[in-house]
Formats: C-alpha cells, sequence, structure tokens
C-alpha cells in the first residue's frame, strides 16, 4: 500500500537537518566578528611589543580596551566551542563518549572563558 504524503513530508523532521543550519550560521558570523577583532588585537600586540607590564595595564586599564578584550575572548571561546562540536559529533559515533566529550569541552571552554575574562577585569578594577 502506497502513502499519499510526498517524499519530502515523509523526511521532515528525520536525520540530521534538526538544528545544523543555527549552528553552521553561527559558526559563520562568529567567524565573521573575529575577523576585525583579530585585526584589533594583532594590532594593540604590536603596539605593545617590548613594553613593561605597567604599561601593559595602564593600556588595559582602559575601559574601551578592557570591554573590546572580553568581547574577543567571549567570541573566541564561543567559536571554538561551536567549531568542537562539530567534530566531536562528526568523528564520535558511540552516544555516551559523544555526550560525555561535549558536555566535558563545553565545561571547559566555559571554566576558560570565565577564567579570561575576569583576568581582564580584575586588571581593569586593579587599575583603577
Amino acid at each position: 500500500m502506497s502513502s499519499i504524503r510526498s517524499s519530502l513530508a515523509q523526511a521532515r523532521g528525520l536525520g540530521s537537518a534538526k538544528t545544523g543550519t543555527a549552528h553552521f550560521w553561527a559558526q559563520r558570523v562568529s567567524a565573521v566578528a573575529l575577523v576585525p577583532l583579530t585585526l584589533w588585537f594583532v594590532a594593540c600586540l604590536a603596539s605593545q611589543f617590548g613594553a613593561s607590564y605597567s604599561s601593559v595595564t595602564d593600556w588595559l586599564s582602559s575601559p574601551f580596551q578592557a570591554s573590546l578584550l572580553a568581547i574577543y575572548l567571549a567570541a573566541i571561546f564561543y567559536h571554538s566551542q561551536l567549531g568542537l562540536q562539530t567534530i566531536v559529533e562528526d568523528y564520535i559515533h558511540n552516544e555516551g563518549a559523544k555526550l560525555a566529550t561535549l558536555i566535558a569541552l563545553q565545561l571547559i571552554n566555559i571554566l576558560m572563558a570565565v577564567a579570561a575574562i575576569v583576568s581582564v577585569l580584575m586588571i581593569l578594577v586593579g587599575a583603577a
């Protein structure tokens, strides 16, 4: 007995095409946002090359510079989490190992992002 539903209607909701588009676009948007932020960061590193610790902390005590650095760090860790998730989903086929790896990577990424941003804030507040 054949179904009156089309092939597309039968396939909807099946397979890997559930949330892949949102993940794909999030990865692309974060990559585009990282381009100017990385250029800014490299220019700042170049301008601080050979500077003393106090000179660098004075530079980072600017709310504008600290804000840009915090945004840059958040974007890097977000983008890396998306990329690592894609790699794990593509190459780890055991569901239990995949879930454990995804959770561990997400926790590590969050901890590193928080540590990096708190470090920037400590320099900002300590310099004020």
